[in-house]
């Protein structure tokens, strides 16, 4: 009787063992599993990724390329128009110049001839009236950048004092004429004014 309660307990206890061990065995196939899962899981992750960047790289570059269109700017803009009327006013200051008559400027007597309606005349008021057209212009295109604070010797302050100063003279020395019943000076006031523009021009060429 004693032998085969010995014998119970130990098929008990070799049971036990051989239960103990294979639950040993099991946990330690968990992690080897969990391992194995966690790879494959990266794996999904790494494909899911690539698949998703090659949709993306495909739908780019099935987007049709649309192409910049360059802006291109109105050949008369309000800028333009005032650059071209001071240029204009230069010209016609060099061509007044060049059809001045030859006659007496200095101590000229009332008997001697001039002419009032001529070329040079006509080209005289014409230049005025370019210079005054410029300034307009210039006013209407430039209102803002003229200020005080910044300075004379700001480019902007220079370009206006310098241009207003020079059609000033300009018309100056053609009323001068116009008004006077004989020849008078007036060259060097018209040419320091056309040289007053040219500097103003200059300054912000």
């Amino acid at each position: 009787m004693r032998s085969m309660k010995f014998m119970s307990a130990a098929w008990l206890c070799l049971a036990a063992l051989s239960g103990t061990a294979f639950a040993q065995d099991a946990a330690f196939d968990v992690p080897l599993a969990s391992g194995a899962y966690v790879k494959d899981y990266e794996s999904f992750k790494l494909a899911a990724a690539n698949d998703t960047a090659a949709s993306v790289k495909k739908a780019e570059s099935a987007a049709p390329e649309v192409k910049k269109s360059e802006f291109e700017s109105s050949w008369l803009t309000g800028n333009k128009t005032h650059k071209y009327l001071g240029l204009g006013t230069i010209v016609l200051a060099g061509l007044t110049a060049a059809t001045a008559p030859e006659g007496c400027e200095h101590n000229c007597s009332a008997n001697t001839p001039r002419e009032t309606n001529g070329t040079h005349a006509k080209l005289a008021k014409a230049t005025v009236a370019m210079a005054a057209a410029a300034i307009a212009t210039g006013l209407i295109t430039h209102w803002d950048d003229f200020a005080l604070e910044d300075g004379i010797t700001d480019p902007d302050n220079l370009h206006v004092l310098l241009g207003v100063t020079g059609a000033a003279l300009m018309a100056y020395a053609v009323n001068k004429s116009k008004n006077s019943a004989v020849p008078v000076s007036h060259a060097g006031i018209a040419e320091l004014g056309a040289l007053g523009m040219v500097a103003a021009i200059k300054i912000t060429w």
